[in-house]
C-alpha cells in the first residue's frame, strides 16, 4: 500500500530523474530538483522524528508510509550536485561540497544506507526510534559540514 503512496508523492520527481542527471540541464533546474527532493525527505522524516520523540502519537501505518517515501526520495538528489550548481538558485550548499566531493559522496551514501533501513524499522516504535536516530545522525554529518544554515 505504501508503495502506491510513494509513487504518488514523488511522481513529479520520477519524471525529473532524467532532469536530475542530465549534463545539459541548467544549473538552476538542478538546484531546484535537489531542493525539491530534500524538501520531501524533510517533510516525511520530521513526523517520524516527532513520533519517536513522543511529540505526536506513533501511527504504525503512517510511519511505514513516510519511511518508504524517505527511503526512496533520499536516493534522488545526489546527481544534481554537478558542476555549475554551487551558486544560484538560493542554494544552501557550501562550496566545500565541490572541494571535497569524495567525502560529500561518502556522506550521501551513508545517509541513503540509513534511510533505506527506515521502512523495515517503522513497524515497531522502539526499532524506529533507533533507526531515526541513525538516519538523523547521517543527515546531520552532511549538514554540519556542507550546508549553510
Amino acid at each position: 500500500m505504501y508503495r502506491i503512496a510513494v509513487a504518488g508523492a514523488v511522481g513529479a520527481l520520477l519524471l525529473g530523474v532524467s532532469v536530475g542527471t542530465s549534463a545539459q540541464q541548467k544549473p538552476e533546474d538542478a538546484i531546484h530538483y535537489r531542493q525539491s527532493a530534500l524538501f520531501i525527505v524533510g517533510q516525511n522524516f520530521g513526523p517520524l522524528a516527532a513520533m519517536v520523540q513522543g511529540k505526536i502519537p506513533y501511527d504504525r501505518e503512517d510511519a511505514v508510509r513516510r519511511a518508504g517515501i524517505v527511503a526512496f526520495v533520499a536516493r534522488l538528489p545526489w546527481n544534481s550536485f554537478g558542476p555549475g550548481t554551487e551558486h544560484g538558485g538560493n542554494t544552501k550548499a557550501k562550496p566545500e561540497i565541490w572541494e571535497n566531493l569524495d567525502d560529500f559522496k561518502s556522506k550521501a551514501q551513508d545517509m541513503m544506507a540509513e534511510a533505506a533501513k527506515l521502512p523495515e524499522a517503522a513497524g515497531d516504535l522502539s526499532t524506529l526510534r533507533t533507526q531515526v536516530g541513525a538516519t538523523g545522525k547521517a543527515c546531520k554529518a552532511c549538514h554540519d559540514k556542507y550546508r549553510n544554515k
